[in-house]
């Protein structure tokens, strides 16, 4: 199998991340790496190139993680209240997902991806909840949610 070192100029996925040195097959360095602009031949030319990209891609994710750290400041002390129908005995119909957390959060002023929200599985009981975020690959923060009933059980 013949291979072939390439430099990276943009992240590709299970790969690298830009301005990298990798080693792939030939065939995938002539067919999507080099026509998607995502790579260029290894040759002692093209290194001042990368330096540059390198020296870009510190910066970057420098203001990156500077405005995670301000993200996470702001999420540490959120408390977003979530409600929902329930049953007679407060049982919730359906549950509170990621996409459901990533609308509340939205509307209380903080943008964020759906897959930043840490959460295994779908919250189903009535209560407060600790959620987690990662804003970084550095940074994460944790949220408090509380799902509250849109009618309470009368006792």
């Amino acid at each position: 199998m013949a291979t072939q070192e390439v430099l990276l100029l943009r992240p590709v996925a299970k790969l690298g991340r830009e301005g990298e040195r990798v080693r792939v097959r030939a065939g995938f360095a002539r067919n999507y790496l080099v026509p998607q602009k995502k790579a260029l031949a290894f040759t002692a030319a093209n290194q001042r190139q990368i330096d540059a990209l390198i020296r870009r891609r510190e910066e970057r994710e420098r203001q990156e993680r500077a405005g995670a750290e301000e993200v996470a400041a702001t999420l540490g002390g959120l408390r977003i209240v979530v409600r929902v129908r329930t049953g007679e005995h407060g049982k919730l119909f359906g549950s509170v997902t990621a996409m459901d957390l990533q609308t509340e959060l939205a509307s209380a002023g903080v943008a964020i991806q759906r897959d930043q929200i840490l959460l295994e599985h779908p919250l189903k009981t009535l209560g407060q909840h600790r959620v987690g975020v990662r804003l970084h690959r550095d940074v994460t923060a944790d949220f408090t949610v509380e799902i509250v009933s849109e009618n309470p059980v009368l006792s």
